[in-house]
């Protein structure tokens, strides 16, 4: 009996054991509050890869005179040229950013209307910005010898702003066992291993234990990958042992994120057309590139993405906009314009779109809603960006009280037709701004048919 119950108690112990190395996959939906209201982020890419530009050895990104030429996306640099191991590493002995100030990148990001700052850690190509104890490929062993992501969550703190990383867990072209493009020789399973124990967990636990992020942006996409249910699980249970807040994206296995992740991530520049139940977010680029690129001139405006915004809160997600900072530190001028742009219009409307929610209603094109209640009182939001002078939406009017334009408070004149809610815009309100948002003050609650 007494050898029995120690079998039982051992058995007991070794449950234990196992809990302990494995915690709950997943987080108390609560901790993701902060990033469904937020709405907006800033994304970065930058590292060696910004010293080039999009050019090498006189081929410019993208070429098709080269098998993997095509492409604009600079932080690829490295595979789609075919930059040689040694040269690439090289490249960490020019890396001397001067004019990188972290606390005017998140002064700005601030002022700009941004609620959360997420950048590239270390991205494929196997270099960190910080001083990571795991591989000595990272900014400390460079010209700059400093530690660039804790001078940017220090300034994050000051701000109060959320701020997370991406991290390449998948693929790492430095590593001798990383993962590698798919036009290349793939790993063996037990040589991904290798980088899998060896550098990608250390350095997550390693950017959990010094840095506390909000969140992780981890990277795949539509392929096969190395990253099995079993390593996928691995991760998360890394993310949770070491903290009770970080979030993790859908990308950490894209075509199959299970059950345990905190928000899908959209395809690059991806708008869904319909409102989704899980938060989720689109990355977005500014120009074609990721990354700084000297002759990527194909800048979007400040409208089209304010309208990029607008879609993706009408339908439950965020939106993270991403720049590509200069080789020595600063933002390009095109980017920090468009960033104003778009923060002088959030300050005026940003009331539409933080901590707004979707509205489940068919309109037209061009038109976006979006509800809140604010001490007991309903808000109907409309923001039009396809000009038109005449709205009509599948609403009682019987149910609105008030109707104005949001940023200067004008009177909207409205009546009920055949059923329906008929606005005529006066016609000096399109002048203000191209992208103009209606308010509505509601006599009841939009429930949750979306019926009013």
């Amino acid at each position: 009996m007494r050898r029995k119950i120690k079998l039982m108690l051992g058995a007991f112990l070794c449950l234990n054991c196992v809990f302990a190395q494995h915690p709950k996959l997943s987080l108390d939906l609560q901790e993701a509050e902060w990033f469904k209201e937020a709405k907006f982020g800033l994304f970065i890419h930058w590292g060696l890869y910004s010293i080039l530009g999009g050019t090498y050895n006189g081929h410019t990104l993208p070429d098709p005179s080269l098998p993997q030429g095509e492409s604009w996306y600079a932080e690829w640099i490295q595979m789609r040229l075919g930059i040689p191991d040694k040269e690439y590493r090289a490249l960490a002995q020019q890396f001397n950013p001067v004019n990188f100030d972290a606390d005017q990148w998140i002064k700005e990001a601030k002022e700009d209307g941004i609620r959360y700052f997420v950048i590239t850690s270390k991205h494929h190509d196997g270099f960190a910005l910080w001083d990571s104890q795991v591989s000595d490929f990272n900014s400390m062993h460079t010209p700059f010898k400093r530690d660039i992501l804790a001078e940017l969550v220090a300034a994050c703190k000051k701000y109060g702003m959320k701020y997370g990383f991406y991290y390449s867990h998948w693929q790492d072209w430095e590593d001798p066992n990383g993962a590698l493009p798919y036009w290349m020789p793939k790993r063996s399973d037990a040589d991904f291993e290798k980088y899998w124990q060896g550098k990608s967990l250390p350095q997550v636990k390693e950017l959990l234990q010094k840095f506390d992020p909000d969140l992780l942006w981890f990277d795949t996409w539509d392929e096969e990958t190395h990253i099995t249910e079993k390593r996928r699980d691995e991760l998360i249970a890394l993310v949770r042992a070491n903290s009770k807040k970080c979030l993790i994206n859908g990308r950490i296995s894209f075509l199959n994120p299970g059950e345990n992740i905190d928000f899908l991530e959209m395809h690059d520049n991806q708008y869904p057309d319909k409102i989704l139940s899980k938060p989720w977010q689109t990355p977005a680029t500014m120009t074609k590139s990721w990354a700084w690129h000297a002759h990527d001139f194909n800048w979007k405006s400040s409208c089209e993405m304010l309208g990029y915004l607008v879609n993706n809160t009408s339908k439950g997600g965020n939106y993270l906009l991403n720049i590509g900072p200069k080789p020595d530190g600063s933002f390009p001028a095109a980017a920090i314009r468009r960033l104003r742009e778009m923060g002088g219009w959030l300050y005026a409307n940003g009331e539409a779109v933080y901590g707004a929610k979707p509205v489940p209603l068919a309109v037209g094109e061009g038109i976006f809603l979006t509800q809140k209640e604010e001490n007991g009182n309903s808000y109907l939001y409309i923001s039009i960006s396809n000009p038109s002078g005449k709205i009509d939406l599948p609403i009682d009017a019987k149910r609105i009280g008030s109707c104005e334009v949001l940023e200067t408070g004008q009177p909207v004149p409205y009546r009920e037709v055949k059923g329906a809610t008929h606005i005529e815009l006066p016609k000096e309100v399109f002048p203000i701004t191209s992208l103009i948002v209606l308010k509505a003050k509601l006599t009841g609650k939009i429930p949750e048919g979306g019926s009013l």
